[in-house]
Protein backbone atom coordinates (compact mmCIF):
# COMPACT_ATOMS: atom_id res chain seq x y z
CA UNK A 1 0.00 0.00 0.00
CA UNK A 2 3.10 2.37 1.23
CA UNK A 3 4.63 1.87 -2.24
CA UNK A 4 1.06 2.33 -4.49
CA UNK A 5 0.48 5.82 -2.38
CA UNK A 6 4.15 7.08 -3.02
CA UNK A 7 3.98 6.17 -6.30
CA UNK A 8 0.77 7.87 -7.06
CA UNK A 9 2.19 10.72 -4.93
CA UNK A 10 5.59 10.83 -7.49
CA UNK A 11 3.18 10.69 -10.53
CA UNK A 12 0.98 13.70 -9.11
CA UNK A 13 4.58 15.56 -8.69
CA UNK A 14 5.38 14.15 -12.29
CA UNK A 15 2.58 15.61 -14.20
CA UNK A 16 2.46 18.83 -11.82
CA UNK A 17 5.98 19.89 -12.46
CA UNK A 18 6.02 18.80 -16.40
CA UNK A 19 3.06 20.71 -17.45
CA UNK A 20 4.10 23.48 -14.98
CA UNK A 21 7.72 23.46 -16.67
CA UNK A 22 6.00 23.33 -20.26
CA UNK A 23 3.94 26.10 -19.68
CA UNK A 24 6.85 28.23 -18.84
CA UNK A 25 8.75 27.24 -21.93
CA UNK A 26 6.03 27.22 -24.02
CA UNK A 27 6.10 30.72 -25.50
CA UNK A 28 10.19 30.15 -26.54
CA UNK A 29 9.30 26.99 -28.32
CA UNK A 30 6.49 27.93 -30.29
CA UNK A 31 8.53 31.30 -31.25
CA UNK A 32 10.44 28.32 -33.80
CA UNK A 33 7.79 27.85 -35.88
CA UNK A 34 9.00 31.43 -37.48
CA UNK A 35 12.83 29.99 -37.94
CA UNK A 36 12.95 27.98 -41.40
CA UNK A 37 13.90 24.35 -40.68
CA UNK A 38 16.39 22.99 -39.63
CA UNK A 39 17.81 26.12 -37.62
CA UNK A 40 14.18 26.74 -36.41
CA UNK A 41 14.38 22.42 -35.33
CA UNK A 42 17.65 22.65 -33.75
CA UNK A 43 16.93 25.72 -31.46
CA UNK A 44 13.41 23.75 -30.56
CA UNK A 45 15.16 20.36 -29.63
CA UNK A 46 18.12 22.85 -27.97
CA UNK A 47 15.39 24.60 -25.62
CA UNK A 48 13.24 20.92 -25.16
CA UNK A 49 16.77 19.29 -23.82
CA UNK A 50 17.12 22.23 -21.46
CA UNK A 51 13.54 21.67 -20.41
CA UNK A 52 13.65 18.22 -20.29
CA UNK A 53 16.78 18.38 -17.94
CA UNK A 54 14.99 20.46 -15.80
CA UNK A 55 12.12 18.13 -14.85
CA UNK A 56 14.23 15.05 -14.68
CA UNK A 57 16.19 17.00 -11.97
CA UNK A 58 13.14 17.84 -10.11
CA UNK A 59 11.77 14.03 -10.55
CA UNK A 60 14.82 12.32 -9.59
CA UNK A 61 15.69 10.73 -12.52
CA UNK A 62 19.14 11.11 -13.78
CA UNK A 63 20.18 11.09 -17.38
CA UNK A 64 23.12 9.26 -19.02
CA UNK A 65 23.64 9.69 -22.59
CA UNK A 66 25.64 7.38 -24.22
CA UNK A 67 27.03 6.97 -28.10
CA UNK A 68 26.35 10.64 -29.20
CA UNK A 69 29.90 10.09 -31.29
CA UNK A 70 28.05 7.85 -33.40
CA UNK A 71 26.22 11.19 -35.07
CA UNK A 72 28.53 12.13 -38.22
CA UNK A 73 28.47 15.87 -38.95
CA UNK A 74 26.28 16.35 -41.99
CA UNK A 75 24.70 13.32 -41.72
CA UNK A 76 21.32 12.35 -40.87
CA UNK A 77 19.50 9.21 -39.46
CA UNK A 78 16.84 7.09 -39.04
CA UNK A 79 16.87 6.68 -34.97
CA UNK A 80 15.07 3.47 -34.14
CA UNK A 81 14.18 3.40 -30.26
CA UNK A 82 12.78 0.68 -27.94
CA UNK A 83 9.65 1.45 -26.24
CA UNK A 84 8.36 0.80 -22.96
CA UNK A 85 6.70 3.83 -21.23
CA UNK A 86 5.92 7.24 -21.31
CA UNK A 87 9.02 8.23 -19.90
CA UNK A 88 10.73 7.56 -23.67
CA UNK A 89 9.48 10.42 -25.61
CA UNK A 90 11.17 12.78 -23.57
CA UNK A 91 14.28 11.10 -23.80
CA UNK A 92 14.75 10.16 -27.11
CA UNK A 93 14.01 13.03 -29.42
CA UNK A 94 15.49 15.93 -27.09
CA UNK A 95 18.47 14.38 -26.56
CA UNK A 96 19.18 13.13 -30.23
CA UNK A 97 22.15 15.41 -31.27
CA UNK A 98 20.92 17.73 -33.64
CA UNK A 99 17.48 18.50 -35.21
CA UNK A 100 14.77 15.64 -35.38
CA UNK A 101 11.52 15.13 -35.96
CA UNK A 102 9.68 12.22 -34.54
CA UNK A 103 6.61 9.99 -35.89
CA UNK A 104 3.37 10.25 -33.16
CA UNK A 105 0.19 9.23 -33.25
CA UNK A 106 -2.22 11.94 -34.42
CA UNK A 107 -4.49 12.05 -30.97
CA UNK A 108 -1.82 14.14 -30.08
CA UNK A 109 -3.35 16.47 -31.96
CA UNK A 110 -6.52 16.95 -29.34
CA UNK A 111 -4.64 18.13 -26.26
CA UNK A 112 -4.77 22.04 -25.74
CA UNK A 113 -1.29 23.58 -26.31
CA UNK A 114 0.30 20.42 -26.61
CA UNK A 115 -0.83 19.94 -30.33
CA UNK A 116 1.02 22.78 -31.21
CA UNK A 117 4.42 20.89 -29.26
CA UNK A 118 3.82 17.74 -31.37
CA UNK A 119 2.86 19.57 -34.51
CA UNK A 120 6.51 21.04 -34.14
CA UNK A 121 8.41 18.34 -32.56
CA UNK A 122 7.18 15.52 -35.02
CA UNK A 123 5.34 14.10 -37.72
CA UNK A 124 1.55 13.45 -36.66
CA UNK A 125 0.36 10.11 -38.38
CA UNK A 126 -3.43 8.66 -38.01
CA UNK A 127 -2.46 4.78 -38.43
CA UNK A 128 -6.20 3.84 -39.01
CA UNK A 129 -6.10 5.87 -42.25
CA UNK A 130 -4.00 5.07 -45.87
CA UNK A 131 -4.38 8.52 -46.25
CA UNK A 132 -2.76 9.91 -43.53
CA UNK A 133 0.12 7.07 -43.23
CA UNK A 134 1.19 7.98 -46.86
CA UNK A 135 1.24 11.09 -46.51
CA UNK A 136 3.87 10.80 -42.97
CA UNK A 137 5.81 8.61 -45.01
CA UNK A 138 6.69 11.91 -47.44
CA UNK A 139 6.75 13.98 -44.74
CA UNK A 140 9.42 11.80 -43.27
CA UNK A 141 11.71 11.83 -46.67
CA UNK A 142 11.04 15.42 -46.46
CA UNK A 143 12.39 15.50 -43.11
CA UNK A 144 15.46 13.43 -43.90
CA UNK A 145 16.46 15.74 -46.99
CA UNK A 146 16.39 19.00 -45.10
CA UNK A 147 19.46 17.14 -42.98
CA UNK A 148 17.02 16.36 -40.01
CA UNK A 149 16.91 13.49 -38.33
CA UNK A 150 13.71 10.96 -37.61
CA UNK A 151 13.01 9.57 -34.83
CA UNK A 152 11.16 6.18 -34.87
CA UNK A 153 9.41 3.34 -32.52
CA UNK A 154 9.30 0.55 -34.69
CA UNK A 155 7.97 -1.38 -32.30
CA UNK A 156 4.96 0.94 -32.54
CA UNK A 157 3.01 1.20 -29.32
CA UNK A 158 4.45 0.55 -25.60
CA UNK A 159 6.18 -3.29 -24.80
CA UNK A 160 3.90 -4.37 -22.22
CA UNK A 161 5.06 -8.13 -22.95
CA UNK A 162 7.68 -9.89 -20.79
CA UNK A 163 10.27 -9.92 -24.21
CA UNK A 164 12.79 -7.27 -24.53
CA UNK A 165 11.38 -6.27 -27.68
CA UNK A 166 7.74 -6.41 -29.62
CA UNK A 167 7.73 -7.20 -33.36
CA UNK A 168 8.88 -4.32 -35.56
CA UNK A 169 6.91 -2.78 -37.93
CA UNK A 170 8.05 -2.35 -41.62
CA UNK A 171 8.11 1.59 -41.83
CA UNK A 172 11.75 2.40 -40.72
CA UNK A 173 13.46 0.33 -42.81
CA UNK A 174 11.22 1.13 -46.06
CA UNK A 175 12.29 4.45 -45.29
CA UNK A 176 15.71 3.28 -44.78
CA UNK A 177 16.11 1.84 -48.29
CA UNK A 178 14.01 4.19 -50.26
CA UNK A 179 16.49 7.03 -49.30
CA UNK A 180 19.91 5.27 -48.25
CA UNK A 181 20.01 7.17 -44.63
CA UNK A 182 21.40 4.96 -42.19
CA UNK A 183 19.68 3.36 -39.61
CA UNK A 184 20.83 4.42 -35.51
CA UNK A 185 19.44 1.91 -33.45
CA UNK A 186 18.68 3.51 -29.31
CA UNK A 187 18.89 1.60 -26.64
CA UNK A 188 16.30 3.04 -23.84
CA UNK A 189 16.85 2.05 -20.12
CA UNK A 190 15.44 2.53 -16.61
CA UNK A 191 12.02 4.11 -18.45
CA UNK A 192 10.08 0.79 -17.62
CA UNK A 193 10.78 1.04 -14.28
CA UNK A 194 9.84 4.58 -13.65
CA UNK A 195 6.64 4.33 -15.66
CA UNK A 196 5.56 0.33 -15.57
CA UNK A 197 3.13 0.50 -18.75
CA UNK A 198 0.86 -2.25 -16.85
CA UNK A 199 0.31 0.58 -14.33
CA UNK A 200 -2.11 3.97 -15.04
CA UNK A 201 -1.07 6.59 -13.05
CA UNK A 202 2.54 5.57 -11.21
CA UNK A 203 5.45 7.45 -11.00
CA UNK A 204 9.01 5.89 -9.00
CA UNK A 205 11.95 8.20 -9.87
CA UNK A 206 15.70 6.18 -10.87
CA UNK A 207 18.16 6.50 -13.02
CA UNK A 208 17.18 6.35 -17.19
CA UNK A 209 19.58 5.91 -20.25
CA UNK A 210 19.65 6.17 -23.79
CA UNK A 211 21.94 4.75 -25.38
CA UNK A 212 22.76 5.47 -29.12
CA UNK A 213 24.32 2.65 -30.97
CA UNK A 214 26.73 2.20 -34.37
CA UNK A 215 24.81 3.19 -37.46
CA UNK A 216 23.55 0.09 -39.87
CA UNK A 217 24.06 1.03 -43.75
CA UNK A 218 20.86 -0.61 -45.70
CA UNK A 219 23.29 -1.17 -48.32
CA UNK A 220 22.81 -4.74 -49.78
CA UNK A 221 19.81 -5.34 -47.30
CA UNK A 222 16.28 -6.32 -48.16
CA UNK A 223 13.91 -5.09 -46.12
CA UNK A 224 13.65 -8.34 -44.15
CA UNK A 225 17.29 -8.54 -43.51
CA UNK A 226 17.39 -5.21 -42.36
CA UNK A 227 14.52 -5.53 -39.78
CA UNK A 228 16.20 -8.60 -38.50
CA UNK A 229 19.60 -6.99 -38.00
CA UNK A 230 18.34 -3.83 -36.38
CA UNK A 231 15.65 -5.76 -34.22
CA UNK A 232 18.60 -8.27 -33.47
CA UNK A 233 21.50 -5.61 -32.13
CA UNK A 234 18.49 -3.55 -30.13
CA UNK A 235 17.51 -7.11 -28.75
CA UNK A 236 21.06 -8.30 -27.32
CA UNK A 237 22.09 -4.79 -26.48
CA UNK A 238 18.94 -4.64 -24.26
CA UNK A 239 19.38 -8.00 -22.60
CA UNK A 240 23.07 -7.34 -21.80
CA UNK A 241 22.55 -3.85 -20.27
CA UNK A 242 19.33 -3.69 -18.93
CA UNK A 243 19.30 -3.00 -15.34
Amino acid sequence: MKKRISGWLWALWALTSFITTFLIVYVPLMLTWLIPDPVGQTRFITMSRKWIRVWLWMVRCPLRVVGTSHFKNGQSYIVTCNHNSFMDPPLSSPFIPGANKTIAKSSFNRIPLFNFFYQKGGVLVDRSSEKSRKKSYHTMKSVLLKGMHMCIYPEGTRNRTEQPLKSFHDGAFRLALDTGHAIMPAVLLGTKKVMPPEKRFYFKPGPVEIHFLAPVSPEGHTLLSLKERVFSIMESYYVQNSF
